[in-house]
C-alpha cells in the first residue's frame, strides 16, 4: 500500500486525521481512538492540505457534525480490510441517516446470521467513521454500545442525524 496523504482538522467532536491512499479516502479517526493507526504509521504519512480529496472529506465531515446528512460521493479505499470486514463496511453505507440496524440485523443482511460478533469486530475496526456510518450499528434491543471514538461521540452523531430513540 502507498503511503497515505493526512490532514488534520479540529471538529466539534475533537481533532480528527483524514487520510487518502492512490484510490481514495481510506481514514478518518479521531485523536485517541482505537484501532486507529499507530504513531510509527502516522509519522511516516505526508500531511498535504491541498489534497482534492482529503479537502472534500473534510468538509464532509464538518457538515455531518453541524446536522447536514450527506451521503460520501467520493472515492474510498478500503482496502485495509479483509474481504468480510470490506463486505460489512459496505453494509453500513446502506444504513440511511436517522436509522440504525443490530448487528444481529446486519450479520443475517450478510448472510451470515451466527456472526453477530464477527460483525461486531468488523465494524469496530471500520477505519473511516463517520463516511462509513459504523456509529448506526446499536445492540439488540437499541442500546448503545461500542464505539472505537468513544460512546458520546456515538451518542452525539446519532443524535445529530435525528436518530428517533435519542
Amino acid at each position: 500500500m502507498n503511503t497515505p496523504s493526512t490532514l488534520r482538522i479540529d471538529s466539534p467532536l475533537g481533532p480528527i486525521t483524514l487520510a487518502a491512499s492512490t484510490h481514495g479516502l481510506c481514514g478518518v479517526w479521531f485523536d485517541g481512538q482505537q484501532h486507529g493507526p499507530s504513531d510509527a504509521q502516522r509519522q511516516k504519512w505526508t500531511q498535504d492540505e491541498h489534497h482534492p480529496v482529503l479537502q472534500s472529506a473534510a468538509a464532509h465531515v464538518l457538515a455531518c457534525l453541524g446536522g447536514s446528512s450527506q451521503t460520501w460521493k467520493g472515492p474510498l479505499d478500503l482496502s485495509a480490510g479483509t474481504a468480510f470486514q470490506q463486505s460489512v463496511w459496505r453494509a453500513l453505507l446502506r444504513i440511511p441517516a436517522g436509522q440504525s440496524q443490530s448487528y444481529g440485523e446486519l450479520a443475517r443482511q450478510l448472510g451470515k446470521p451466527q456472526a453477530a460478533r464477527a460483525v461486531g469486530a468488523a465494524v469496530g475496526r471500520n477505519p473511516v467513521s463517520i463516511i462509513v456510518p459504523c456509529h448506526r450499528v446499536l445492540g439488540g434491543s437499541g442500546q448503545l454500545t461500542g464505539y472505537a471514538g468513544g460512546l458520546w461521540r456515538k451518542q452525539a452523531l446519532l443524535q445529530l442525524e435525528g436518530h428517533p430513540s435519542l
